[in-house]
């Protein structure tokens, strides 16, 4: 089993990494095992920047048996040229709430009719393994975006994010759904898949 460390201080991703790569023969751990995670600017312009940056702060303070595994993720919108990406979390600015992300995001889209409001979320996973060689897996799940917010369930874009082939938000549908559909989850089936 090869032990790997997951480049968070998100206890919640972590275990949502552990459930992920369950039989892929990692052993999914928390940063904690190596003194957390350190802190890091995200100044990369592709998630696939981002991950690497996170990827290798860790790598620098963990053992060096140990695998690494970071992500970075978001919303495209294809109409606003792709944008909220890699500044998702802080699309409204810093210390925005997912409120004020989500009200900056249909304001931007206030003229923009439904059949021209594809998007998608997005995940890149940087996997750097023992003898420091670097590996990449991306994940989308492609849709489009609702004209308001819609149900309880999720964060973030959650309930303004319409998946294709479904008529309800993430916010609306159960998380059962949103888990078999996610971004994370098809980036890590494409780590699962790839040999080592």
């Amino acid at each position: 089993m090869k032990r790997l460390i997951i480049a968070t201080g998100n206890s919640h991703k972590v275990a949502e990494f552990a459930k992920l790569l369950e039989g892929s023969g990692f052993q999914a751990e928390s940063a904690n095992s190596c003194g957390g995670m350190p802190a890091v600017e995200e100044t990369g312009e592709t998630f696939a920047e981002n991950a690497r940056i996170k990827a290798l702060a860790l790598r620098a303070v963990a053992p060096r048996d140990r695998w690494i595994l970071s992500d970075d993720s978001g919303l495209e919108v294809d109409a606003l040229s792709g944008a909220p990406g890699v500044h998702s979390a802080r699309y409204a600015g810093f210390g925005a709430t997912d409120g004020d992300n989500v009200e900056k995001l249909l304001l931007a889209l206030a003229v923009v009719p439904p059949a021209n409001r594809l998007a998608r979320f997005r995940c890149v996973l940087c996997l750097i393994g023992p003898d420091g060689k670097e590996h990449f897996f991306d994940g989308a799940c492609e849709g489009s975006i609702a004209d308001k917010p819609l149900g309880k369930n999720g964060f973030g874009y959650d309930p303004v994010f319409i998946p294709e082939g479904y008529a309800q938000t993430f916010g609306e549908l159960d998380g059962s759904v949103k888990s078999r559909l996610s971004h994370r989850a098809l980036a890590a089936g494409a780590l699962r898949s790839a040999v080592f």
